[in-house]
């Protein structure tokens, strides 16, 4: 039954294109649990069908009730706006943060071939407004929702993180009327520069089109775009990474520091892209933890008022 499967994966991949058959593919093995959300039940902005890929939604893991401490991130797999990696770059990492008392929401977000700038973002920041709107339903502490994202993901990520408003007051849906500012952001071998040598074409092109503005895409490459109100944010990426090099973590990280936002940067060694929490690797793997001791030292595994 496997190598059917595989044989048939294959036929599927070569008769559609193997951008638009790892998509489909990807939603087909999806490995997410939880209750899931839609972010817009009655249709999303500028969806154009009625089918999965058009219909954003958020998977939720939630700790146990005596673990929570009240903080939420939202998590963006990767996948080159082209596909999802839902697995290793969303259900892992959505027990990783059960494990530590954070109550996590994988994002599936609209990609290419169907759907292109401005939908992932928008995706993203309803998200953020959705969770912080919702937090008491959850727990949550409102002023303790992060959003995380690995590769792509990390680009839509740091996108949420220096493109972000206050939300509208007079929106008739009460869920627009809050922030979509995240409070941290945590990026894992981030896409992050559009218009340099080292930006990810393949990134580029899914979200933009081959013939995008230069000032769409100056926009996007988002070292650019770091403010005194960007939020404090960790950064995690190998020096071997040939996928997506790690200077686009090193020049968020110097963006950070010019405006004087907090900033902590890990980039180790050895080890390719798209890794995950990379459990096989006991020096890789370490990477988790770093990043629940900048949480912590962040005072965001202490349990709120509310949970304690």
């Amino acid at each position: 039954m496997r190598s059917f499967r595989m044989i048939a994966a294959g036929l599927l991949a070569a008769a559609l294109g193997q951008q638009f058959a790892a998509n489909e593919l990807c939603f087909a093995a999806d490995p997410l649990t939880g209750p899931v959300i839609e972010l817009w039940p009655g249709g999303a902005p500028g969806a154009v069908g009625d089918e999965p890929a058009d219909k954003p939604t958020l998977n939720v893991y939630q700790p146990a009730a005596d673990k929570a401490n009240g903080t939420g991130v939202v998590v963006l797999p990767g996948g080159g706006y082209g596909h999802l990696a839902v697995g290793h770059e969303g259900h892992d990492l959505g027990e990783f943060y059960k494990s530590l008392g954070v109550t996590a929401f994988v994002l599936k977000y609209r990609i290419a071939p169907k759907y292109k700038h401005p939908a992932p973002l928008t995706d993203a920041q309803r998200a953020i407004r959705l969770v912080r709107a919702r937090a008491a339903e959850w727990k949550l502490d409102p002023k303790r929702i992060g959003i995380m994202g690995f590769s792509a993901g990390g680009h839509l990520a740091s996108t949420a993180g220096t493109h972000f408003d206050a939300g509208n007051p007079e929106a008739k849906d009460p869920i627009d009327r809050v922030s979509c500012r995240p409070d941290f952001l945590i990026l894992c071998y981030p896409v992050i520069s559009l218009n340099t040598e080292y930006a990810h074409v393949g990134s580029r092109n899914n979200l933009l089109g081959k013939d995008a503005e230069p000032k769409l895409v100056e926009s996007l490459s988002n070292e650019t775009q770091v403010t005194d109100q960007t939020p404090p944010t960790f950064l995690f990426h190998t020096d071997a990474d040939t996928g997506v090099r790690p200077e686009n973590s090193a020049l968020f990280y110097l963006a950070l520091k010019k405006h004087k936002i907090p900033a902590e940067l890990h980039i180790y060694e050895r080890g390719p892209h798209g890794v995950g929490l990379a459990a096989k690797d006991p020096i890789l793997s370490t990477w988790s933890g770093r990043l629940a001791d900048w949480l912590k030292g962040r005072g965001l595994l202490e349990r709120t008022k509310a949970e304690g």
